[in-house]
């Protein structure tokens, strides 16, 4: 190779340092060692951080952009070591949070031989396969000269329109291939491609006319809002026009949840305040979100909405999602931010919007009432002493014991529940959690890229016991890196969500759901607390409930790897004002109030 080429790996990583991607997390293998020394001769430009599952890197670059708002990368090698990959891929792909996967391949020449690793049995070198359905796109060189080509246009497809994965899936001897003199330049290329696309004028004019004479006019916000930046935007509008805002899974915390507009949770266990106000709205304005089966009680009227009679605005940068479960008064495609910028240019051409607003008086104290029911309902769980703990007593003092800018970085399970129905985030990247895939891990390892993304935040991961006993590798990762993260291990001996739908549904018959010995009953865990001291990281175990603020404060305080051990109870489900069905099992019921239906 020419002393002026820069080979394939090197290309790659030029390129990403261009972007100003700061850290690239992964796992070595004979796949990527040409890679990985393309990282070493630009460490002081980029810093490379190992990690000892592929899965955890794909999580902390998946959180880092939620905290940091910067697409990361990770490097994987072949055969199993990106094949460890697709889980975290598919959780950003359905939470739309883009990182671009640099997967290594085996050698072109051995290309259909059956090469170690090789995924080759219907395909040569098919591990683009193993990916498709769940990123952006795969782009797979076979040359070094088509690296350029490949990386400019993984980085756009990763980041415009609708963000999400990529997968750039590169041959051994394509990483060492003289490839390009120089790198692609990002301020050619990417950096000048605006996705802030703004919605049909006359729509606009509709929305606004909508929303305005509208007399129980209800926002819904889902993710977009939160990472598409368009926070202050929102509360803006709502201010303006009185109007509250609920929120899906995706969408909490978009405006503070102590504001008096903001409602609350939309779900099966939603907050009454928000299921009632959206299900009775006449106008609602739903602001990138999806329409889940449970935001939306099942799609079952009357729960969480009731579309029609309710006119439904939808909001999208993705069209598909427009009309998908619920159909439209209006439904517009558009950047949500752009948008709501649009709404207020119309506004600002408007009269007598103090008058309208004041029309809003009746509809915001019926709200306040539905919220004091729903208060009343749940406020003996605050104060129960009962051990194990109360769940809905634990979600209270994690939430007691962290400061403003504390960032909450939830696993899956049953304590996502618990997390979304008391804790109380306030601002956009307060509470994160992953809502369309939901794999088991995300929360525990998700927590090492927040802290990288916000190194002077503290950066809390609240996880259940069966998660992180599958990945406690983490452990040793945030010691050898000295991570001052703290792992809420949500100890219940339970797969518990799971153990909760066969007593609900399957009359009790409950099997590979507990956490015990099965000759003598005993419930079983390990000490995770001297799990967590044996790898260098400090633990604590606690068993009462008037402890657990303190010991979350403790924790952050100690400045250093931190995990603390919580007993809780398992058999206390969430109350909430919807309802979710398995279909052929039947279908729960609200904690409160009824099906709703309209006059």
């Amino acid at each position: 190779m020419s002393t002026n080429m820069l080979n394939g790996a090197q290309v790659i990583v030029d390129y990403l340092i261009q972007q100003k991607v700061p850290y690239v997390f992964g796992l070595c293998g004979h796949g990527n060692i040409q890679f990985i020394d393309a990282l070493f001769e630009r460490k002081a430009d980029i810093e490379t951080i190992s990690v000892h599952h592929e899965s955890v890197a794909g999580f902390m670059a998946d959180v880092y952009y939620r905290v940091g708002g910067r697409p990361t990368a990770t490097f994987t090698s072949c055969g199993p070591g990106s094949a460890n990959l697709p889980i975290a891929l598919a959780n950003s792909f359905l939470d739309s949070v883009p990182f671009m996967a640099v997967t290594g391949n085996v050698p072109t020449s051995q290309f259909n031989r059956g090469a170690f690793q090789e995924l080759y049995r219907h395909y040569q070198a098919d591990f683009p396969s193993t990916v498709r359905s769940c990123c952006k796109k795969v782009f797979q060189p076979t040359r070094g000269e088509m690296v350029p080509l490949a990386v400019r246009q993984a980085w756009k497809t990763m980041v415009t329109g609708r963000p999400g994965p990529v997968v750039l899936d590169v041959p051994f001897d394509v990483f060492m291939e003289a490839s390009a003199s120089e790198a692609p330049k990002p301020e050619e290329w990417s950096d000048n491609i605006s996705c802030r696309c703004g919605a049909d004028p006359e729509g606009v004019v509709k929305a606004v006319d909508m929303l305005l004479s509208a007399e129980r006019p209800t926002i819904i916000v889902g993710q977009g809002v939160r990472w598409g930046g368009a926070c202050n935007e929102l509360l803006k509008l709502a201010e303006r026009l009185q109007i509250p805002v609920a929120a899906s899974a995706s969408g909490l915390g978009a405006i503070d949840t102590n504001h008096p507009l903001a409602l609350g949770l939309v779900a099966r266990g939603g907050h009454y305040q928000a299921n009632h106000a959206t299900r009775q709205a006449d106008v609602l304005l739903a602001l990138g979100m999806r329409f889940d089966d449970r935001t939306s009680s099942s799609w079952i009227p009357g729960y969480s909405f009731t579309i029609p009679p309710t006119k439904l605005i939808h909001v999208d940068i993705d069209p598909e999602e427009i009309g998908r479960n619920y159909p439209v008064a209006l439904g517009l495609m558009a950047d949500v931010r752009t948008f709501l910028r649009q709404v207020h240019a119309e506004l600002d051409h408007r009269n007598d919007l103090t008058k309208r607003a004041d029309a809003r008086k009746k509809w915001l104290v019926a709200i306040e009432g539905y919220r004091k029911e729903w208060d009343k309902l749940v406020a003996p769980g605050f104060t129960d002493d009962s051990k194990p703990i109360n769940p809905q007593r634990a979600a209270f003092e994690i939430d007691r014991g962290l400061p403003e800018d504390a960032i909450v970085v939830s696993d899956i399970g049953v304590h996502h529940n618990w997390l979304l129905g008391y804790c109380k985030p306030r601002r956009p990247d307060s509470l994160i959690g992953s809502m369309g895939f939901g794999p088991m891990g995300f929360g525990v390892a998700g927590v090492l890229g927040a802290k990288f993304a916000a190194p002077d935040r503290p950066c809390v991961s609240v996880c259940g016991d069966g998660a992180f006993f599958m990945h406690a590798n983490v452990l040793g990762t945030a010691a050898e890196y000295a991570l001052p993260v703290v792992w809420v291990v949500w100890n219940n001996y339970a797969y518990a969500s799971i153990r909760g739908l066969q007593r609900g549904y399957l009359n009790g018959r409950e099997l590979a759901t507990d956490f015990h010995n099965p000759k003598t009953g005993e419930r079983y865990n390990p000490d995770f607390a001297a799990m967590a001291r044996s790898a260098g990281v400090e633990g604590v175990r606690i068993d009462r409930a008037a402890d657990l603020a303190e010991a979350v404060r403790g924790g952050i305080n100690a400045n250093r790897p931190y995990l603390i051990d919580v007993d809780i109870a398992a058999d206390i489900n969430p109350a909430g004002a919807g309802v979710w069905e398995l279909p052929g099992l039947g279908q729960s019921k609200p904690s409160i109030g009824t099906q709703y239906q309209p006059s």
